[in-house]
């Protein structure tokens, strides 16, 4: 039998470099005796300066951090240490695999994979879905895409058409109905294992997605919002949440409608993964690829290798 997410994290993170880390973390800190365990954590949420860790042995602990330790957030993976009145110390923070930002500001770390949710209505623009995915290539930040409320579709076959210039270029996509139950069962399988965020505009489906794989959510927030005595203010807070049937999604409301950074020009060139083969093959060193000669990428674009619905949006968002 296979490990699940969780006990392959429960592994990992007792190695033993870690833990001489989580040591050395622990030796610096006057406050704690010498008698307070070294545990490793995962940051739950975070609000103001305090903070929910999930112990390995599945238990919420308030936390403080010290001073002298960056912020963490949601997917965090700390040290901690128990105090006498079962409040823990957080006393240093983990090597991040990496950060979603928004406005500069760090949301969540550690994230497997983004989730782009577009759906048939409101029916999905090419322009956003292209900006998205702009950010996340910048951000190296592995993302995938779903189609939802095929039910709607009077066309599927269109649709799949519409999306094959994504997967021609190495992007998965899905294609699932909440509604109708399709598709569903085979997308929680590729959340086992993983931490996810799901991204998408306003009415394509997000919140419905979340309560069909986490059907216990309010209970879960309200076990999460008692424990940090927050109340209902916890639903507001960037929060990791288990999913039952495999895998943790982190729901931030305001990451779900991301609002995108402003991007340079060099920023959204290198934002189409299908572009970088012919990045500095122009005759041209300043070539912006619109209308220079002896460009590679309006030569890529002629001969087939670059979609024209892509180098649309490319020029939109130039």
């Amino acid at each position: 039998m296979s490990l699940t997410r969780r006990q392959k994290w429960r592994i990992e993170k007792i190695q033993a470099e870690r833990v001489v880390r989580a040591n050395k973390a622990a030796d610096s800190n006057q406050n704690l005796g010498n008698s307070a365990e070294v545990q490793i954590g995962l940051v739950i949420t975070r609000y103001g300066q305090r903070l929910l860790v999930e112990s390995e042995a599945g238990d919420l602990v308030q936390c403080t951090a010290r001073r002298n330790i960056d912020l963490s957030v949601a997917g965090d993976q700390v040290i901690f240490q128990m105090n006498d009145d079962n409040t823990g110390v957080v006393t240093a923070l983990l090597e991040r695999d990496n950060t979603l930002e928004r406005s500069h500001k760090i949301i969540a770390a550690n994230i497997d994979e983004l989730w782009l949710v577009v759906a048939i209505e409101p029916h999905y623009q090419f322009d956003l879905i292209d900006r998205y995915l702009v950010v996340a290539e910048n951000g190296n930040l592995p993302i995938r895409i779903v189609v939802n409320k095929i039910e709607l579709s009077k066309n599927i076959e269109q649709v799949k058409t519409d999306f094959a210039m994504y997967q021609s270029i190495g992007y998965k996509v899905s294609y699932l109905s909440v509604k109708e139950q399709i598709g569903t069962a085979e997308f929680k399988q590729q959340l086992n294992d993983k931490t996810h965020i799901f991204l998408g505009q306003s009415g394509v489906g997000k919140s419905s997605l979340i309560n069909e794989l986490i059907p216990n959510l309010n209970l879960r927030v309200n076990e999460i919002s008692k424990k940090s005595k927050l109340g209902k203010h916890t639903t507001t807070n960037t929060t990791l949440y288990h999913i039952p049937s495999g895998g943790d999604l982190i729901d931030s409301p305001g990451v779900r409608e991301f609002h995108l950074n402003t991007l340079t020009s060099q920023e959204i060139l290198s934002g189409f993964r299908e572009f970088k083969p012919f990045i500095g093959q122009c005759k041209f060193r300043n070539c912006v690829h619109i209308n220079e000669p002896d460009c590679a990428i309006k030569n890529a674009l002629g001969n087939g290798s670059i979609h024209p619905k892509r180098y649309e949006s490319y020029l939109n968002l130039i």
